[in-house]
Order: C-alpha cells, then sequence, then structure tokens
C-alpha cells in the first residue's frame, strides 16, 4: 500500500468506522465484525469541486410541494404485491435477499412474465449465463417477448446501458458481483458492494425506474454487506424458509412505500413458486387427531390472521439439566411461560424436558400466541387431548392472568371460517367485540390460564 493509501476498519454490523482493528465493535459490541477497508485516494479533476452542480438550488417550503400519487407497477402475484406494499413503486429500490436456493432468482423471473405483458424488463445477471437463465425460463413457462438478458458485471456500463435503452424494470442479479472498475477493490467487497447500489439508486432515481437487487446472506442470515447497504435502499424483503420444507414466507423489513408487517406464503414446486392464498388451512392441513399438546393458534401477520398449530411435548428429563427447545418460537419467552406454570398454576417442570414446535416452518414472535403455548404444554403434561375445534389466544402475564391482545375480532371471524366452533380469548378483549353474535363460533373470555385450559377440554 503506497503511503498515500490509508484504510479504515468497518464494522459490518452497524457501519461503525476504526481507525485500528477491534475484536469487538466499540458500538454495536459484536465480536469478528470489524473489516478493513481501503480507502481509494481520488483521482485529479474527480475532487468535489467537479461534483457540484452549478445549477442554482435553493429550499422550499412543505405546502409548496405537489402531491405525485405513487405509481405502482403490479406483478399479478398477489403475495409478492402485497408485501411490497401494493405493487412495485416507480423510481424504487427493492433489495431481495435470502439463504442460497431459496427461490430469490424463480420469483423474479416469475414476475417478469407478468410484469413484461405491458412493461420492458432488464434482467441483468453476473452468476448465471443467458443460456441458464433460458433454461429457468422454459421450466417456469417464461414466455414474454418483453424480457432481456444483459450478462455483465461493470456496474458503469450496466447504468449507462439503462440510461440509454430506459426500460420500465431493472432486476439485477446479484449486488455482489457487481463491480465499479475505478474501486481497487474485488466485487462483493464492502466498497464495491457499497458504491455499486449507491450508483444504481441514482440511476433509479433519476431515471424513475425501479430497480430490484438480489443480495446474498451470511452465515447469520444477515445481508452480506455493510449495514449501510439496508439505508441506501427503499425496500428491504426476506426470502424465509427451511430448504427441507416446501413452503417460503417473504417478509418485508423496511418499507418506504407501505407496511413492514406484511407477508407473502409462496410454495416450491417443480414448476417454480406457487401463491397460497390461504396460509391458515396450509398451516393445519396434517393435523394429527386425538393427540395430546397440540393447540391451534391465531398470530397476525400485518393484515392478516393466520392460524398454526401449536405442538408440545413435555417428557421426563434422563439428565440432571432437563433440556429446553423451541422452534419457530421465541426460546426466552417458553422459559417465562414455565416459570409463570410452575408458579402461579402448581404445574411442575422442573424434571421435565420440554420441546415447542410451530408446524409449518412459520415463526411466531407475537405475545398473542402465549396462551396457545402454555394450553399446549400442559395437554402434554397431563395427557390430555385438546379439542380439534377449539383455539386459543392470549397473552400472559407474569401474574398468571391472560391478558387483552389487538385484531381481536379479524382473530375469530378467521376461525370461524376455517370451521372451529369455540375460540378462547381473554376476558377484556371481550368489550372490543361489538357484536359477538355475528360470529358463528362460541367464544369464551378467560381471566386466568386456569379458566382457559378448563375451556378448551
Amino acid at each position: 500500500m503506497s503511503p498515500k493509501e490509508k484504510s479504515v476498519y468497518v464494522c459490518t454490523s452497524c457501519g461503525f468506522e476504526s481507525a485500528t482493528w477491534y475484536g469487538q465493535c466499540q458500538k454495536c459490541k459484536e465480536w469478528n465484525t470489524l473489516e478493513e477497508l481501503e480507502i481509494v485516494p481520488v483521482k485529479s479533476g474527480q475532487g468535489s469541486q467537479s461534483r457540484i452542480s452549478h445549477t442554482d438550488f435553493s429550499p422550499v417550503t412543505l405546502n409548496s410541494i405537489k402531491n405525485i400519487r405513487e405509481h405502482r407497477y403490479f406483478s399479478k402475484l398477489k403475495e409478492f404485491d402485497r408485501v411490497l406494499g401494493g405493487g412495485l413503486v416507480k423510481g424504487s429500490v427493492v433489495l431481495l435477499s435470502g439463504d442460497p436456493g431459496i427461490g430469490k432468482s424463480t420469483i423474479l423471473l416469475q414476475a417478469c412474465e407478468h410484469f413484461g405483458k405491458n412493461l420492458k424488463v432488464l434482467y441483468i445477471t453476473g452468476e448465471e449465463s443467458a443460456h441458464q437463465i433460458k433454461l429457468r425460463a422454459d421450466r417456469l413457462n417464461v414466455q414474454t417477448e418483453n424480457l432481456s438478458i444483459l450478462t455483465e458485471t461493470d456496474c458503469m456500463k450496466i447504468c449507462s446501458y439503462i440510461s440509454q435503452s430506459k426500460p420500465d424494470i431493472v432486476m439485477v442479479d446479484s449486488i455482489q458481483t457487481m463491480e465499479i472498475t475505478e474501486i481497487q477493490s474485488s466485487a462483493g467487497s464492502l466498497t464495491q458492494v457499497r458504491e455499486c447500489t449507491n450508483l444504481f439508486n441514482r440511476t433509479a432515481k433519476a431515471l424513475d425506474i425501479p430497480i430490484i437487487l438480489v443480495g446474498h446472506v451470511n452465515k447469520d442470515g444477515n445481508i452480506a454487506g455493510p449495514k449501510v447497504l439496508e439505508h441506501i435502499v427503499d425496500t428491504v424483503l426476506y426470502f424465509e424458509g427451511e430448504r427441507n420444507l416446501s413452503y417460503r414466507i417473504l417478509r418485508a423489513v423496511k418499507n418506504r412505500f407501505g407496511s413492514t408487517n406484511e407477508i407473502g406464503v409462496f410454495e416450491m414446486r417443480n414448476d417454480g413458486l406457487a401463491e397460497v392464498p390461504n396460509p391458515s388451512q396450509m398451516m393445519l392441513s396434517g393435523r394429527p387427531k386425538n393427540a395430546s399438546g397440540s393447540c391451534v393458534a391465531c398470530t397476525m401477520e400485518g393484515s392478516r390472521p393466520i392460524l398454526a398449530e401449536v405442538q408440545a411435548l413435555v417428557t421426563p428429563s434422563g439428565f440432571g439439566n432437563p433440556r429446553r427447545m423451541a422452534t419457530g418460537f421465541d426460546y426466552n419467552r417458553l422459559s417465562m411461560i414455565l416459570a409463570v406454570l410452575e408458579k402461579r398454576c402448581g404445574y411442575f417442570f422442573g424434571n421435565m424436558d420440554c420441546y415447542i414446535n410451530i408446524v409449518g416452518g412459520l415463526r411466531i414472535d407475537e405475545p398473542a400466541s402465549d396462551l396457545s403455548v402454555a394450553m399446549a404444554l400442559i395437554s402434554s403434561l397431563k395427557d390430555e387431548v385438546v379439542r380439534d375445534d377449539v383455539l386459543a389466544f392470549g397473552e400472559i402475564g407474569l401474574a398468571g392472568e391472560v391478558r387483552n391482545v389487538t385484531a381481536c375480532e379479524q382473530r375469530i371471524a378467521e376461525a370461524a371460517r376455517l370451521g372451529f366452533e369455540r375460540c378462547v380469548i381473554p376476558q377484556m378483549s371481550l368489550k372490543s367485540i361489538s357484536n359477538p353474535k355475528e360470529f358463528d363460533i362460541e367464544i369464551i373470555g378467560a381471566s386466568d390460564i386456569r379458566k382457559a385450559y378448563d375451556a378448551l377440554l
């Protein structure tokens, strides 16, 4: 490294910069996240003076800005459009990330089929050849004539071509393969990822063209590259799911044009990803009959209520310290529920191994699922079968009480639509139901865990 060249150490988790390397980031306290980043000197004539616009500019007042209704493109994949907030906004930059082989390229190519009916789509690939894209398109039955494939990794050439051809939608697969030749670092490095994303972002805003970027994830499941990558883009989507299961969940963690609570559910088939319009029915399919340790929960994912089966297995431990395992549920919250059941309800789990599983690969983070987890644990402990046509939801407090939850009427309506005959809810939630008789289901309010369990039998 020449004397004029310098380097800093950047945290890939929070973006903190340091002149020296530390094992632990001084800001976010994460370990082994500092990576060396070379500061490339600016060439003569490319300094700050050349970047200053010579046009006159001045700030404007908020009231003088005209309201322009956002224009959206629809992919006809309702689950995909739902997560985007109702469609792909013109001029927006979307980052789609997920594990390898989860279906990122598949869903984009399927969206191209629908976008290409009325729009010109440019698909830029830096990982595969055009022949490989053609093979996948034939398998997915993508036959649109408005889809163009460009195999290039030079970001400057790509943005120049976009400015000349002006397609309606651009897809880049993936951002880790893009590079700017003026930057003296390899593709996928912190500098290249950051600067290429910045260049794509400026191109999208200047030409009012939406750009979808595919991003890789690291071994921890986070987006590979600097944290500033998520701050640059308008929308961040995660494609989740177990590779040995056929169901995939598309989730938004950042969205400047819509809600971040919506999810889209897909099923991976031989001919691509198929939408699952009724996730509740999918989650409850194959539910065992007359089996203890099973209870149905209702969680809200944005504006959509989803019913999922909670399974619990409580068995005597063969070791000194009993095991606690949770799949699809927060481990710390499971420990809290077990403590409440022992202290407030008299159920002893001290010498029992406890396992919790949310069927279907779904992950439930909402406190409203506490009551269903507790009911499944008690059912397995006492080896008593909970009725198949009953579900429960509610938050559990440390005193053993069942506390109020939101969107109670929507949850009850979803349960009634799927044929459930009894719904156990918090006692305080009864006040939020305007007309209980309009639901074709028996509604029972419970003030504590014991009353809730008695109502399930």
